[in-house]
């Protein structure tokens, strides 16, 4: 299972709509087992994709919808059953979309994905909306999708997850591909070394840690950044300060992609507290 990864504006839902010919794109081509997408005479046994929950006729019931899809390919009235019942939707399949919520939408995109019984499914923010009941069942449905053998491609902007779900990653920035490979890869590439400190004096602790970056996440606990534990230690011991826990952390997804993406973002914020970039119009609004 693949995990699509980039910051707004990147290009993610560009290319997941280039795949399914819905963009064309500006140079090269895309093909979906070895042929475009709309050349293929059932599309929907090929690809299933879910890019946008609300798509769909508001005075239709979820149950006509999915049966004017199924009758374009051919599809039995009993593979609408399945996916309505795989999906929860049983209870709501004879009301109106237009009355439905963000994750019961986002129910009936997977159902009409699935319809088609493709090979590769496509999902871009499958969980938005959902409540945590509903992040979990996509989460497994995704996993048992891809140990059946099909291929899953998700984005998403919950790392954690991603964290939890992908195998593998592509993550791009501006249009650029930033990293393509395995999970473990992308994390392993990650250069910032975490450690958690707990300390009834982080604030003396963190004073003596000079030139390093430290966070105070709580009273008395510490993050410090790109240092040693044993170095931490040390400055511990020599400034007589009792360290109750010292726990490097392994590199999350987050702090992985922060990394792969700093300066890629097409929309730059700053803090509150943080001065403005020096100039007139430095901000990207003009001066008057």
């Amino acid at each position: 299972m693949t995990g699509f990864l980039g910051p707004n504006g990147a290009g993610k839902s560009t290319t997941m709509r280039m795949i399914l010919a819905l963009d064309s794109p500006t140079g090269g081509n895309v093909k979906v087992n070895g042929r475009p997408y709309a050349s293929h005479k059932a599309p929907l046994h090929e690809v299933g994709a879910l890019l946008e929950a609300k798509a769909v006729h508001p005075k239709r019931t979820a149950y006509n919808h999915l049966r004017a899809l199924a009758a374009t390919h051919g599809i039995s009235s009993a593979r609408i059953n399945d996916v309505i019942e795989l999906t929860g939707l049983g209870p709501v399949a004879r009301r109106r979309v237009g009355g439905f919520s963000l994750g019961m939408g986002q129910r009936l995109g997977i159902a009409a994905a699935l319809l088609g019984d493709p090979q590769t499914l496509i999902f871009d923010e499958p969980v938005n909306g959902l409540d945590p009941e509903g992040v979990q069942w996509v989460r497994h449905l995704a996993r048992g999708l891809a140990a059946e053998g099909r291929t899953v491609f998700i984005s998403s902007h919950l790392m954690s997850e991603m964290a939890v779900t992908a195998d593998h990653l592509i993550v791009i920035g501006r249009g650029r591909i930033l990293a393509d490979a395995p999970m473990d890869e992308v994390l392993a590439g990650s250069s910032r070394q975490r450690t958690f400190v707990r300390t009834d004096d982080a604030g003396a602790l963190a004073s003596t840690l000079t030139g390093a970056e430290v966070r105070r996440t709580a009273p008395d606990q510490l993050e410090v950044l790109d240092v040693p534990a044993r170095r931490i230690a040390e400055a511990a011991l020599a400034a007589r300060i009792l360290v109750t826990e010292l726990i490097p952390q392994q590199t999350s997804l987050e702090d992985a992609y922060m990394e792969l993406t700093r300066g890629e973002a097409e929309y730059q914020s700053r803090d509150i507290g943080q001065p403005p970039a020096a100039g007139p119009g430095a901000s990207g609004v003009p001066a008057v």
